[in-house]
């Protein structure tokens, strides 16, 4: 089958933006999360992070009231030793950490800072993305899955990215290919479900999106993308009906098998795969832009 390429990649800002809320697990400055915020503003959306203050990777669904900072601070020195709970950066207001989890900074991003700096609740939910790969069993103990997961039990709809190239950097390092790529991946799938209108999900559904390695010599650009509707675990021909099959393949065999990524719909609850119902409501919201294995 013919590859189906990203319809958005140049699109331009949408007329009406959007009030969006960003989190993820590896903490507010680190680089990723501010390179994605970056695309997401540039798209024209009313965006703002709410983050752990610190690296909370693999902390899964955990949840905990926040504490004020230890001598050490925030994470790469984005704020002094015994700093608030919960603060933002002075120059930039929308860029905020909560010392806690990811579950709890979404929440608080959700409940709180959305009434304030969006101007009410926040329309969509999106984290990550996030250092490492979130697929299969791992969606249990992801920090970025339990903060979209949360997202869509306050009913927010929500979707997660997670990239397998790289590692924790500070937001002050230099751009990387894999860095831009997976920003302008994870944009034009938000813009595409914002695209085509309300409701973006069903209640309690979250999306989970993953990203194979990228380099300068390979997956180089977010053209070369193709996004395949998956599974997080293996099926056995009750999903709904793609590329001629009714059984979705899992992430490992979209990821795996080049420049694919794959999108996972999943229940908040307990963050396995969704019903029939919830892959076509996906399947119609996203239409032509996803594609096949070849």
């Amino acid at each position: 089958m013919i590859k189906l390429r990203l319809l958005f990649l140049f699109a331009p800002a949408l007329s009406s933006a959007v009030s969006i809320v960003l989190s993820n697990d590896d903490g507010w400055a680190e680089k990723n999360i501010r390179v994605f915020y970056d695309a997401l503003v540039a798209s024209g959306q009313n965006v703002l992070i709410s983050a752990p203050a610190i690296d909370r990777s693999g902390t899964g669904s955990t949840d905990a009231t926040p504490v004020q900072l230890g001598s050490s601070g925030c994470e790469f020195s984005s704020c002094p030793g015994g700093a608030p709970a919960i603060g933002n950066n002075a120059s930039e207001p929308r860029l905020n950490y909560v010392n806690a989890y990811p579950v709890t900074a979404m929440r608080y991003g959700i409940q709180n800072l959305s009434q304030t700096i969006l101007g009410g609740p926040p329309d969509l939910a999106v984290s990550g993305f996030n250092v490492g790969g979130n697929a299969g069993g791992t969606v249990l103990i992801s920090g970025t899955v339990g903060a979209a997961s949360e997202a869509a039990k306050e009913g927010v709809p929500a979707i997660a990215f997670s990239g397998a190239t790289g590692s924790q950097v500070g937001w002050q390092t230099t751009t990387e290919t894999y860095q831009k790529v997976y920003a302008d991946l994870s944009s034009n799938v938000t813009n595409t479900l914002i695209k085509a209108g309300k409701p973006y999900l069903p209640d309690g559904i979250w999306l989970n999106v993953n990203y194979p390695s990228v380099s300068d010599k390979t997956c180089s650009s977010a053209s070369s993308f193709v996004f395949v509707l998956s599974r997080i675990n293996s099926g056995s021909g009750n999903d709904v009906k793609t590329c001629g099959s009714t059984t979705l393949p899992s992430e490992s065999q979209v990821i795996k098998a080049g420049c694919y990524a794959s999108i996972s719909v999943a229940y908040a609850a307990n963050k396995t795969d969704a019903s029939i119902d919830s892959q076509k409501f996906v399947v119609d919201k996203l239409g032509s832009y996803l594609g096949c294995l070849s």
